[in-house]
C-alpha cells in the first residue's frame, strides 16, 4: 500500500471515529436481527466484509422480520431491508455507504465521469470530514441546514477557493425540515423535487426521500442518511432513521 494511500487510510478512520461517538452496532434486545457486512473500495484499496454475529436491537419483532443491519468494515452502518445489496466507497474526505434494491453499479463508475446514480429504493449514508477536502461539502449542506454553524461556511467562503455562490444559505424550497438540535435535522425531500435527499447520487422520482444529517465535531463532520423505500416497506423508514440517530448523535 501506497504512502499516500496509507495516509488517506488514516484520515478516513479518525473521520469514522469522530462520527461514531455511540456504538455503531446496538447491545440491547427485544428482537433479533441479521448482519450483514458490506464490501468496500477506495484510496487504501478494496476491504473485506466484516463478520458479525446477528444481533439483538431494541426495536419491535415486527420490524425486526423486515430488517438487517449493514455494517463494511470503517465506516458508519445502517438498518435496510432483508436482502439488499450494499458497497462502500472511501477516501480522505469521507465516505459514502449504499443499501439498494438493486445491484450497486461498478466500482468504476464510482470514480469516473459518470457517476453511479441510484434510480429506485435506497439507502445512502454519506460522511464528510470538516477538516479535509469534505469540508466544501459540509458548508454546503451546512448552508443549507444549519444556521447555528454559519460561522463555518464563512470560513470555507473565505478561502477563496469556490465562490460563495456555491454555498446558498437557506433551506432548499421543497424540503420539510424538523429540527432536534442544532446539530441535528429530519428531513423530507418531496417527490420530483430537488433536495437535501438528491445531494449527492439519488435521482429524484415519484416517492419521497426521508432523512437525518447530523453534525458532529469542531470543525463539523457531517453525516447524512437518506431513505426511499418501496411503498411496500415505508413503514420501516422511521425505525431505520431513528436507530440511526441513536447510534451517531
Amino acid at each position: 500500500m501506497s504512502r499516500l494511500a496509507l495516509v488517506a487510510f488514516a484520515a478516513f478512520l479518525v473521520f469514522t471515529a469522530v462520527l461514531s461517538r455511540a456504538r455503531p452496532i446496538p447491545q440491547h434486545s427485544s428482537a433479533e436481527v441479521p448482519f450483514v457486512g458490506c464490501p468496500s473500495s477506495g484510496q487504501a484499496g478494496e476491504l473485506s466484509p466484516p463478520k458479525h454475529e446477528s444481533l439483538r436491537l431494541t426495536i419491535s419483532a415486527a420490524a425486526a422480520k423486515g430488517l438487517a443491519y449493514y455494517k463494511a468494515e470503517q465506516g458508519p452502518g445502517t438498518f435496510g431491508p432483508r436482502g439488499w445489496h450494499c458497497f462502500e466507497v472511501y477516501g480522505s474526505n469521507g465516505g459514502e455507504f449504499y443499501v439498494s434494491q438493486e445491484r450497486i453499479p461498478a466500482v468504476t463508475s464510482f470514480y469516473s465521469s459518470e457517476r453511479a446514480i441510484f434510480a429506485g429504493p435506497v439507502i445512502e449514508v454519506r460522511g464528510e470530514s470538516g477538516d479535509t477536502s469534505g469540508r466544501f461539502v459540509v458548508a454546503e449542506v451546512v448552508a443549507r441546514v444549519f444556521p447555528a454553524h454559519k460561522a463555518f461556511v464563512e470560513s470555507v467562503i473565505a478561502e477563496n477557493i469556490d465562490p460563495a455562490s456555491s454555498f446558498p444559505f437557506g433551506p432548499y424550497p421543497h424540503d420539510k425540515m424538523t429540527y432536534r438540535s442544532n446539530e441535528m435535522a429530519e428531513y423530507e425531500t418531496p417527490a420530483n423535487t430537488d433536495g437535501l435527499g438528491t445531494i449527492d447520487r439519488i435521482k429524484k422520482n415519484a416517492e419521497s426521500i426521508l432523512g437525518v444529517a447530523i453534525l458532529a465535531g469542531d470543525p463539523p463532520s457531517l453525516l447524512q442518511l437518506s431513505v426511499r423505500l418501496p411503498i411496500s416497506l415505508a413503514d420501516l423508514s422511521p425505525v431505520i432513521i431513528q436507530q440511526f440517530e441513536v447510534d451517531y448523535k
